[in-house]
């Protein structure tokens, strides 16, 4: 029993840095997770990867002005990614390009612009850091940084979640029961846009800006593989999140790996878990075809 608790519990009990990255990643998982159910349900999976890369100039153009100054970084990624999504929008409105055409084009071209500016200004170690994160190497200042995000998402989550769901699963209903028929669905998808942002660069902290997208939209995809009710696949996708932060911490500190990759890592492991044995997964679709009599 003191083994397991030495290998579970003895690194959190112990290490200050530890407890600040499990408050971190667990914050996370509360807020990132959810939004990710959202993603898949209005088919937008990509999207996620895509802002994650877009919010990479702003970072980086932060860290050229300030250093590894995290309120300097966060602002400038929160302006990238949201710049970088009303461009495709405005794009794809002006040309024949549809919105995911363009919005890939952008994040690729973000993604170039933000690793050179880091590359020019920074050092390699730099720009690992901004790019994969560091959940053991959260201070306090990041940990306010994360909890506040989280705090304001959830919030912002519950009080709006009427309007996303309409907006998600009926835009013409929502449309024509808002007083401002024109604009009411585009502020509901604006204010989950911006959501989705400020998720993200809070997650570059603690999982870089390549790994941040992971812990949003993975629990997700298997959450949908559990359930079929929307409330159900939100708990179930923060508790995979959860599960994954933990276990990843774990594996890190006691195997001495990446803390971000590994983290996503587990979440993978869940997700191939859900394939195989979930409602939806592979091995109940096979039980279920009926078999032929010889």
């Amino acid at each position: 029993m003191t083994g397991l608790w030495d290998v579970l519990v003895g690194p959190f009990a112990e290490f200050a840095f530890m407890r600040r990255a499990l408050v971190a990643t667990l914050a996370l998982a509360v807020s990132a997770a959810p939004l990710g159910v959202f993603l898949t349900l209005r088919r937008m999976s990509l999207l996620g990867d895509a802002l994650t890369h877009a919010v990479l100039p702003g970072v980086a153009v932060g860290f050229m002005l300030f250093g590894l100054s995290l309120p300097a970084m966060a602002l400038g990624g929160v302006v990238a990614g949201l710049l970088v999504a009303a461009m495709a929008g405005v794009v794809s409105r002006a040309t024949a390009l549809k919105e995911d055409a363009s919005l890939a084009a952008m994040y690729l071209l973000a993604l170039a612009v933000g690793v050179t500016l880091i590359s020019r200004q920074g050092s390699q170690l730099d720009l690992l850091h901004i790019l994969f994160g560091s959940a053991l190497g959260v201070d306090e200042q990041g940990l306010l940084l994360v909890a506040g995000v989280a705090s304001v998402s959830v919030l912002t989550l519950a009080t709006c979640y009427r309007g996303f769901v309409l907006e998600t699963f009926d835009p013409m209903f929502l449309a024509a029961a808002s007083a401002s028929a024109s604009s009411r669905p585009w502020l509901w998808q604006q204010i989950f846009l911006m959501l989705v942002v400020v998720n993200l660069v809070a997650g570059f902290q603690t999982l870089g800006t390549m790994m941040a997208v992971g812990l949003m939209m993975l629990p997700a995809v298997s959450a949908r593989l559990w359930h079929e009710s929307l409330a159900a696949q939100l708990v179930n996708a923060s508790v995979q999140a959860a599960l994954a932060s933990v276990a990843g911490l774990l594996i890190s500190y006691h195997l001495d790996t990446p803390s971000g990759p590994t983290i996503i890592v587990c979440a993978g492991a869940l997700y191939v878990t859900s394939l195989l044995i979930s409602p939806g997964g592979w091995l109940p679709q096979i039980l279920k075809r009926p078999h032929r009599v010889a």
